[in-house]
């Protein structure tokens, strides 16, 4: 057999080889996966004592962000019969923090401050914290919106009893407690969780727009992002019947600790109220997934934006979770997940997006038990987002 006619017969025999399809992935059933998704959440809530909750899953398309899937368990207000539906509204705690944030980076691009500013230029009262390492002219705007400034973690330096209002409730009252607060760490050398920190911003906002924090933010981010039925701190008349309460567990049961409670001067690090499919216009934000030229898509550049999801401080928290401008930043097979969660007077919740997805989630629960349920639904969502990749 001739070279000629040996690779004709090659050819012949590969032929069927080639020609034949290569094996694919096979495609993600998004609903029988959202499925399993729900199921877990109401047994994780039953196991867990959960009074109310609420989850959902979203994906960019050509209709921008869309929902895949929304669940809801248990009660908004249990004596009253309530349910949990789509337009209850919760109190989303920390996660504040990152519309915060995101204000801020208006305001640097606006050319109105710079990262690198030392907050006692903007707030000259700090000079009364007592700091051992002889570094608090540098501590900048950057360190407090990455939690590397070395403040404490709490806004009370003292435990909390019965009498004290739920959050000091005036700027003049942190003033005063100044002269006993003390710098923990270096600025810039570690992270450590602060809300302190972040209501120093919610100050330096106020003074250079002359707003208070709630109406710049409603003129500024909220309100081009659409999100009409979100506030802050007491719920307006003609949203209280929306309103989630929240629950405590005690030894004898579970108390109803209402829906209202007032953050105080702490609104800018946890003030936040809304029902899911307004933060779910958040979200569509955070991936872009907004219209082009609408007002939702001009509250911060895309830029701007993703520096917020680098990491800033070389000592990050434990595990897979770094620190960005704000956001939290999981990595999952070299895949990122910024995000946030909440967790005051008995709500807890959590927010990401995955950009490389093109998905989103989040979720709310009204009762103290729920961070179980929380940390799990969170860990599911981005499982499936992964396999959205």
């Amino acid at each position: 057999m001739t070279p000629y006619h040996r690779g004709m017969l090659a050819t012949a025999v590969l032929a069927p080889l080639l020609l034949a399809p290569q094996h694919q992935p096979e495609p993600v059933d998004i609903s029988a996966e959202w499925q399993q998704i729900a199921a877990a959440m109401r047994q994780s809530c039953e196991r867990q004592g959960v009074v109310g909750g609420s989850l959902m899953f979203l994906r960019a398309g050509e209709q921008g962000l869309t929902e895949v899937g929304f669940e809801g368990y248990g009660f908004a207000d249990r004596d009253a019969g309530r349910a949990v539906d789509r337009d209850t509204i919760f109190h989303w705690a920390s996660c504040t923090k990152t519309l915060t944030g995101i204000a801020m980076m208006q305001l640097r691009d606006r050319g109105r401050l710079e990262l690198a500013d030392p907050i006692v230029g903007y707030l000259p009262e700090l000079r009364e914290v007592h700091d051992p390492f002889g570094k608090l002219e540098t501590i900048t705007l950057r360190h407090l919106l990455s939690h590397s400034a070395g403040f404490r973690a709490g806004t009370w330096p003292w435990k909390n009893a019965p009498w004290q209002p739920h959050e000091p409730t005036r700027w003049s009252q942190l003033v005063a407690m100044m002269p006993y607060t003390e710098l923990e760490f270096e600025p810039g050398t570690r992270f450590s969780y602060s809300n302190p920190g972040i209501v120093l911003l919610g100050q330096v906002l106020e003074q250079l727009t002359g707003d208070d924090y709630e109406v710049y933010m409603q003129k500024n981010v909220l309100g081009p992002l659409g999100m009409t039925c979100t506030y802050y701190d007491i719920t307006p008349y003609h949203l209280q019947r929306f309103r989630s309460h929240s629950y405590a567990r005690t030894a004898t049961g579970t108390e109803d600790l209402g829906p209202d409670f007032d953050t105080g001067i702490t609104v800018s690090n946890g003030g936040l109220n809304a029902p899911l499919p307004d933060m779910a216009r958040y979200l569509a934000f955070l991936l872009g997934a907004c219209e082009a030229g609408s007002p939702a898509a001009g509250v911060l550049a895309r830029d701007s934006l993703r520096e917020m999801w680098q990491p800033q401080v070389a000592s990050q928290p434990q595990g897979s979770e770094r620190i960005g401008l704000t956001f939290f930043l999981q990595e999952h097979e070299g895949s990122l997940f910024p995000t946030h969660t909440g967790g005051q007077r008995s709500f807890v919740t959590f927010f990401y997006v995955h950009p490389d997805s093109g998905t989103a989630a989040l979720g709310a629960f009204n009762t103290g038990t729920s961070g179980p349920t929380m940390a799990a639904m969170r860990r599911q969502c981005m499982q499936l987002s992964m396999k959205l990749r």
